[in-house]
């Protein structure tokens, strides 16, 4: 089982995530998923949640103490056990790059919390002394946390038991431990033929050794592309 929380100052964006097939499935067996609203546990006015930068510049940063704030109030505990029980990762552009080793590490983790941030990003002490770690999509800025959470959310319940109803349906994945962390090769499905665009004739042959070996060539090719 799996227990994750995103803790966000949008918690809208999330409303139709759990409807998505593959995460439905998890829902009903592997994973427990809670969307949490970070400005509930605020007791600043108007439950602000971020602050003006020290030293100037233009734009806001998300506060630490709400930021504790949110994590104590969601778990009931104080921070330091919250910490030794759970990772928490936060979604900042600095931040370790995720990709599909990373994804399933942390399928198997039994117990994830991400913090999303807005505008400027968190204060530093959030990055240093409340995160665990933190986790980058790559070297870009999105505008906050919460597609990146998306991102994170959809890529790791895929390695849930039953998430995809075939587990055998994540085994030849790009970059699976089956391919060798390379991409998966070309996928051919009917009309055979559409506009002079055939399939390739191996795919036709019947010839499990052969297609084997074309699939395998095909990923190492798009691996040197």
């Amino acid at each position: 089982m799996l227990s994750l929380d995103i803790l966000t100052l949008f918690p809208a964006w999330f409303d139709w995530l759990g409807d998505e097939r593959h995460i439905k499935n998890a829902l009903d067996g592997e994973l427990a998923l809670g969307i949490h609203d970070m400005r509930t546990y605020s007791d600043l006015p108007h439950h602000a949640v971020d602050d003006t930068p020290y030293g100037g510049g233009a734009g806001m940063v998300v506060r630490v103490d709400t930021t504790v704030a949110a994590v104590e109030g969601v778990y009931g505990q104080p921070l330091d056990d919250v910490r030794k029980q759970r990772r928490i990762i936060a979604l900042d552009a600095r931040g370790r790059q995720f990709d599909d080793a990373y994804s399933r590490e942390l399928a198997g983790a039994g117990a994830i919390t991400l913090l999303c941030g807005r505008y400027e990003g968190f204060d530093q002490r959030v990055l240093d002394h409340v995160a665990t770690e933190t986790l980058s999509l790559g070297p870009y800025i999105l505008a906050g946390g919460e597609v990146a959470a998306m991102v994170v959310v959809d890529a790791v319940t895929r390695h849930l038991p039953g998430a995809l109803g075939h587990d055998e349906s994540a085994e030849e994945e790009s970059f699976a431990p089956a391919l060798d962390g390379l991409p998966e090769y070309p996928h051919y499905t009917r009309p055979l033929e559409f506009r002079g665009w055939e399939v390739p004739e191996i795919l036709r042959s019947g010839d499990h050794r052969r297609i084997a070996a074309w699939r395998r060539e095909q990923s190492e090719r798009g691996s040197a592309s």
